[in-house]
Formats: C-alpha cells, structure tokens, sequence
C-alpha cells in the first residue's frame, strides 16, 4: 500500500510512500483534517540526501507499531526541505528557539493552528544517552494533548508570538567595526595546522573565503588571503574533495578534511568553484585552476540534466551503507592497479588496515611529492572506472531555480576565467532552460521536475527570495562572462519583480519568502551558513546592478539591506560574512571597466588574471547606462576605460597600459588606515 506522498514528485517524499504512515504533504488537506478531528499534527522535515533522515525512516516510520500511534493520534506531514524552504526555515528558527541548536531529520509537533509546541530532531528507536525513543516519545506527547492540551495550545501561541516580535536593535553599528570585528573573529578561530574555523566537524563554509578575500583586497591584510587560501588548499587535499570523482563532499567529520560526510550538494560545488577561481586569480597556481575545473566536469558529467539544468545532490548512502560508493580497501585498489597500487596508496594515504571505518580507505593526499614520479590520471581513471561499476548513490534530480543560479553563474565565470568556451555554453544553457522552464508566463517557480513522460514535468512553488537572488547573481555574471545584453535585461526584470514581491517598505529589506496563509511567520534570514542569505545575494546584486547601469536607486536600496542586518546582527557580524563582503561595495568606491572595439581578447585576459572585487566589466556596445554606452574605440582601437570614485583613468589601448591602469586604480580604490 502507498500513501498520498506517491503522487508527489519531490524524491524526498517518494522516498516515505511506502511507509505505513499516512503521510499527507505540506497543504490544506492536513491542516483540515487536524482541525476537523481535533488532532496535533507531527511535522517532519528533511530531504533526500539526509543520511539521518534515512536512518529515522527505517527505525521509525517504517516500524507498523508506530505508524499505528501516528495515525490514530497524530496528522503526520513530510516536507523536503528543499522544495519548501519557506517551511523549512519558518520550524527551523523555532526548533532553534527551543533547542539551542539545528539540524535535519526535524520532528516537531503543532497544535492544528500550525503553533509548535515542541521541537526536536533525530529520536532512536529506544532510549539512549537520555534522549527518549520516538515510540515514547509520541505516546507521551498523546497523554498531554488529551490532559493538557490548552496547555500545549498555549505554550505555542507564546512561541510564535516571541519569534514574531524579535527585539530590535537600539542603534546602527559602526560598519567598519563590524567587518574588523568579522576578521578578528577569523583570525581567533582559524586552525594553523589543518586550516578552516573551528574544531569538527568542519563545513566548507565558502562565505567565509568570499570575506577574507574581499577584506585582504580592501586593506592588504596578507593574514586575510593566507587563512583562505591555506584552507582552501588543505580542503582540496583531503577526503572531503573527491579524489577520483572530482567534487566536493558535504563536509569532514574530522578536523583534517579527510573523514566525509559523503552527500554532494549542487550548491557546495558552485560557491567552492567561485572560490577556488578566486584562489587562481589572487596567486596564479595551477593547483586551484585544476581545482576548479574538476568541480565543473564533475558536475557537467554527473549533475546535468540533459536540457542543461542541474540537479541538486548526490546521496552519502548506497546499498544501505554510508559512503560505500567512495571507500576502498586496499585490496580492491591492488586488484584493480596491481603492481602500481603499491605507491599509489602511499600517495593516497591508503592503508592495508584502512584509515577509515570497517577496513576501509579514503582517498586523500597524503605524499603530494609523489606526484612528480608516479602517472596519476591513468591511475585513477582506472580505480574511477571501477567505481562507476558499483551500485550508484540516489541522485536527486529535482532542479531548484536558486541553487541552479548559483552554479550557472559560477560555471559562466569559470568559462570566462579558464577560457573553456565549453563551460560557457552549459551556463548559457542552463540560463535559457531556467528563463524558458521555470517562469512561465512572467512567474518565477522554486522547483522543476521532469518525469519519464515529459509532458508531466512540472514547475510548483512560487519563488522564494533565493531563487530571485541567486538567479539575477548567475544572469549577472553571465553578462560578464559573454556581454551578451539579453543576461543583464532579465537579471533587471527579476530584480523589479523581487523588490514587488518580497520587499518590506518599512524594514528596507527583503522577506525570504512571499506572504501565505500556511506560514505563521514571514522571515527575513540573519545567517550567512552553508549558503549566502538571500539578502546578503540581493544587497550585492543591487550594487552591481547600480554599476553596470549608471541607476543610483539600485545602489541605494542595497546600502538599505546592509545597514538594516548590518544593525540586527549587532555584536554578531561574523554571523553574516556575505554581508560583510557587501560592506566593501560602501566603504570604497566600486570600479568599472568599460570595453570598447572588437579586438578585446588580450583585454580580458588581462582582467581576468586579476583579483578584482568590488568591480564590474562590461562592454560599452552592449552597455545600458548612457555613460558606458557613449564610450568609443580611441583611433580605432580596441580601448578600456578603467573609472571609479566619479572620474575615468587615461584610456588604456595595450595590454600593458591596462595592466598599469589596474594597478594604479586598485591601490586608489582600498581603503585606508590599516597597517599591511
């Protein structure tokens, strides 16, 4: 027997359609029939790579004697966390609110109202380490509703009232106090030895590497680019970075980047590519271009869609164990490599014993001197080849607008950099799937999912503030990538429609998500986590936007969103290290570079070898401000004009001269009054 959850299309939900539990989806139908019966209703949340939310399904929601307790006594709903993240980020600040803390698989239970009244996560089978079993736990939570459930109603009310009334800041802050704060709060948690913030487990946390870029561009602090980089490098070389496969994992449960939690996340790949092409710009090492360019192949050979989106994970699980598609024990490495596996074990830190669990191995770099001697690429093309024999992880292949923005963009800007005209054509592709498929008719939808018939394929969801923001992000960065004016036309119609849609005149800042009748709370995110907040995206889309169209207003609404969260997070700025990054776009005065002639080539070389924040390029024939559109080819040359703070440099019409323009020009533009 399948329950209601068949007939959606979210793989997270189909996942649970063969549970004895009635699943009902997010929606109406739930909320009314909880009400008509006078039942709580128990929300979970999670999504299709979770390896805990796996684990919860086979313990509990598979298990009849629970099922039974929860269809008697409950309304249960099953929500992917990411088709409705509107949901999820409403019950995630609650669980925080109550807890101290997050995470996914969430279990929480709700008055009919949809008021929470009690919040959790991951609950095992039986009682362990003082945490109940989810039996009891739901039995429990039976007994109060029948004996106190005015009681219950009530304690939710006062929790959704408390977060619907956050205490507002009594006074702007300093903003320059509040990026110094940022770094130093870097400097203090960065770990010397093994690299990233903190001890395990370790996130790749990419708007980490964007702040301490920016700041070491701003203000020259070597410390800034050394942490970044050192991490960014140690990452690289360790288990967490797919060795063979290409990619990152979601992150190490070890200090040393080598123990993965297995998932990849299609997010995790486009801001680590943005950042390791920052990393090759600022120090010209093959090693971060190799890197790089890794992640683009392994998402254009497993992550695309062959209309040209890209899909969002790949699962930590396969066969029922975690990370068993990744892991090796040397002996499986000898059969495959024979006489060779020898010395690419100690180049990969392989052991007979294995340094991971059960006898296994995972790849990491462990004697990079090897490298000169031993012929890596045929090497792990064969050991990969195995690989590919093995039963694969689950592929969630539903297509989100705001993660797909994130990695179309960063693929156009690694075309651009790497000059991979291949890359820059799967971006523009998947820009014109997205533009074609997921805004039909002039709306903007979250998700897209195909379907063996494809006239079943289905756009749903309205867009939420990330698909609007981190869309116009990749449209924008297409327009840099190829001036081609079409990617700057639609990132403007999208920001009209986002400042229509989701902003609040009074707080000056963006909603995440639009106003609906089932969200009993309207956020705007004060975090920068694994993902950049939409608002920390839109605040630098705005002032990119200002530039590249010469519109003060563009400028002026993102100096709105800055100083509005900027104030919020108060003694906590490291809490939003985008939005700090932002900062830099109002402490010094943005660059513009302007292109005229046809022979520009060797001029975009020359920008792109370049680490160039808080700058714009773009084409004066393509151009929409009349300024940029004005300027013309100097005697008939191909010629840049390097312009900030209101006033141009001498047009450059060599390679060098643009080169000496650039250089001149950034030491104008940082800031002053910080030792280097």
């Amino acid at each position: 027997m399948m329950n209601r959850l068949a007939q959606e299309k979210s793989p997270y939900l189909l996942q649970h359609a063969n549970n004895p539990v009635d699943w009902y989806p997010w929606g109406e139908k739930a909320f009314a029939k909880a009400r008509a019966e006078g039942k709580p209703i128990f929300l979970s949340i999670g999504y299709s790579t979770c390896h805990w939310c796996h684990v919860m399904e086979r313990e509990s929601f598979e298990n009849v004697d629970v099922a039974k307790v929860l269809n008697q006594y409950f309304v249960s709903i099953k929500v992917d966390r990411e088709e409705r993240p509107d949901v999820d980020q409403v019950y995630m600040s609650v669980l925080q609110a109550m807890v101290g803390s997050g995470g996914w698989p969430m279990s929480l239970f709700l008055t009919p109202e949809l008021q929470p009244f009690f919040a959790g996560t991951y609950f095992p089978p039986v009682r362990m380490h003082g945490r109940p079993s989810f039996f009891e736990l739901i039995e429990r939570i039976h007994e109060l509703w029948e004996t106190e459930r005015d009681t219950l109603i009530e304690s939710g009310e006062h929790i959704t009232d408390a977060l619907k009334s956050p205490v507002r800041p009594e006074a702007q802050t300093d903003l320059r106090d509040a990026v110094e704060r940022t770094f130093h709060h870097f400097e203090q948690a960065f770990d010397r030895t093994e690299g990233g913030f903190g001890t395990a487990p370790k996130f790749p946390r990419p708007v980490q590497f964007d702040f301490l870029l920016n700041y070491y561009a701003a203000f020259g602090k070597e410390r800034a680019r050394d942490m970044a980089l050192f991490t960014l490098r140690k990452m690289a070389m360790g288990g967490m970075h797919d060795q063979l496969g290409g990619g990152f994992h979601r992150y190490s449960v070890d200090r040393y980047w080598r123990a993965s939690h297995f998932e990849k996340m299609l997010y995790d790949q486009a801001l680590l590519l943005h950042a390791y092409l920052d990393a090759w710009q600022i120090t010209q090492d093959s090693f971060f271009r190799d890197i790089a360019q890794d992640i683009v192949e392994y998402v254009l050979r497993d992550m695309t869609h062959p209309d040209g989106a890209f899909f969002s994970a790949e699962d930590a699980d396969s066969e029922g164990e975690e990370g068993k598609f990744y892991l090796w024990t040397y002996y499986e490495i000898e059969k495959v490599l024979g006489g060779d596996a020898p010395a690419f074990a100690e180049y990969y830190g392989v052991t007979r014993e294995g340094n991971f669990e059960h006898g296994t191995n995972v790849l990491y770099i462990a004697q990079q001197s090897l490298a000169s001697v031993l012929s890596l690429p045929p090497l792990t093309a064969q050991l990969l080849a195995a690989r590919l024999r093995r039963p694969r992880p689950l592929r969630d292949e539903k297509v989100l607008t705001s993660w797909n923005g994130l990695m179309l963009g960063a693929m156009a800007r690694a075309g651009d950099l790497l000059e991979e005209p291949r890359f820059t054509k799967a971006a523009q592709r998947a820009g014109a799937f997205l533009w074609r498929t997921l805004r039909p008719q002039g709306q903007l939808f979250h998700r897209w999912r195909d379907a063996d018939d494809h006239s079943l394929a289905e756009a749903r969801f309205a867009a939420n503030l990330d698909d609007f923001a981190f869309l116009i992000k990749g449209f924008l960065e297409l327009y840099e990538a190829t001036f081609d004016s079409i990617w700057l036309d639609r990132a403007r119609k999208l920001q009209s429609e986002q400042d229509t849609t989701l902003f609040d005149t009074k707080d000056h800042a963006y909603f995440d998500a639009p106003e609906a009748p089932d969200l009993i709370l309207r956020m705007k995110s004060e975090n920068d986590g694994a993902e950049p907040s939409g608002n920390s995206v839109s605040a630098q889309n705005l002032f990119r936007l200002s530039v590249l169209t010469e519109e003060n207003t563009y400028h002026a609404r993102g100096e709105q969103i800055l100083d509005y969260f900027a104030a919020r997070v108060g003694p906590y700025p490291f809490a939003m290290p985008a939005m700090m990054a932002n900062a830099f776009w109002k402490l010094r005065s943005p660059t513009q570079i302007i292109l005229a002639g046809e022979d520009i080539a060797s001029f975009k070389s020359i920008i792109n070898s370049r680490f160039l924040p808080v700058s714009v390029t773009m084409r004066a024939e393509s151009a929409v401000g009349p300024f940029a559109a004005s300027l013309v080819p100097k005697d008939g040359k191909a010629t840049a004009y390097v312009c900030h703070d209101y006033h141009c440099e001498l047009p450059a019409t060599t390679p060098e001269e643009l080169e000496r323009v650039l250089a001149n020009t950034y030491r104008l533009a940082a800031i002053e009054g910080v030792s280097r």
